[in-house]
């Protein structure tokens, strides 16, 4: 588990442009790290840690993922008080072209940690799937509906599923990312340490 750590905190490679992982799946994906460094404490940059994205790129669409820290702000008394949650970011892009995604109709898919936490306990063999309504609890309810599954296959493999439903622009997208058990592994670890 420490070399995958510190693989992805490794601040060398980028998700532009060919990667030493590029070569183990030079015929079906393309995978890269890039090192994120516009995270922010309460007053100033967080210089104590830095987290990569992870990207996959596949055939007909792309998966990055990258955390999104919590928001805080310090109270009179000195403590920190959470204003927002931090989330792991799901981004999934279709291909247009051969290792080109078309970064104009990419959808998000924010995971909560009890959400991350189910994508961890996953066992061999397991599946999960999440509903997300980016606008309940307001009037525009159910106008947008988002669903990410994912489908175990076999061999230890995942599809990555994300179904997005927009009523208002009558729109519907549906985007699915084979991840192998390598892949997946590095997802689970990613969320683990954020």
């Amino acid at each position: 588990m420490m070399k995958v750590k510190l693989l992805l905190q490794f601040r060398g490679w980028g998700c532009v442009g060919p990667s030493p992982f590029s070569l183990l799946h030079a015929f079906t994906s393309r995978v890269g790290l890039s090192t994120a460094t516009d995270h922010f404490t309460d007053k100033g940059k967080d210089s104590d840690r830095v987290f990569a994205d992870y990207c996959v790129y596949k055939g007909k669409a792309s998966l990055s993922m990258y955390p999104v820290l919590p928001k805080v702000s310090r109270l009179d008394s000195g403590g920190l008080k959470v204003d927002c949650r931090g989330v792991m970011m799901l981004t999934f892009s279709p291909a247009i072209g051969e290792q080109k995604c078309d970064w104009e109709k990419k959808q998000f898919f924010a995971l909560s940690s009890v959400e991350m936490g189910s994508l961890t306990s996953l066992g061999p063999g397991g599946g999960c799937e999440f509903f997300h309504d980016p606008s309940m609890k307001t009037s525009n309810t159910g106008q947008v509906r988002k669903i990410l599954s994912v489908k175990p296959v076999e061999g230890g493999s995942y599809f990555l599923s994300l179904s997005v439903v927009n009523n208002k622009l009558q729109t519907n997208d549906h985007l699915t990312v084979p991840i192998t058990a390598a892949e997946f592994a590095v997802m689970k670890t990613a969320c683990t340490i954020f």
